[in-house]
């Protein structure tokens, strides 16, 4: 029987830029996934942070049953500008 901190070391862990400690965090960045939008993944977490979560998932919602849109990320945040003047 091998000890577990040498089999352990064989294996490399990527290194990332950052830790997801929260969960906004971590709902932007599968957001931001989705929208196919990965160079704007910091938009999407202070998104995920300061706005409504039912109006993130409408939009969301809408960009998803949308399967023509060229730009998937430019439709979701027009969505979600449509939303909240809607709902002023």
């Amino acid at each position: 029987m091998k000890d577990i901190g040498n089999i352990l070391s064989k294996y490399q862990l990527k290194q990332s830029k950052g830790y997801v400690t929260r969960e906004f965090q971590d709902y932007g960045y599968r957001l931001a996934l989705e929208m196919e939008d990965a160079s704007h993944v910091g938009m999407y977490i202070k998104l995920a942070k300061n706005t409504n979560r039912s109006l993130l998932e409408q939009a969301r919602s809408f960009v998803l049953d949308a399967k023509t849109a060229r730009s998937k990320g430019r439709l979701f945040m027009w969505k979600l500008k449509q939303l909240r003047d809607i709902k002023k």
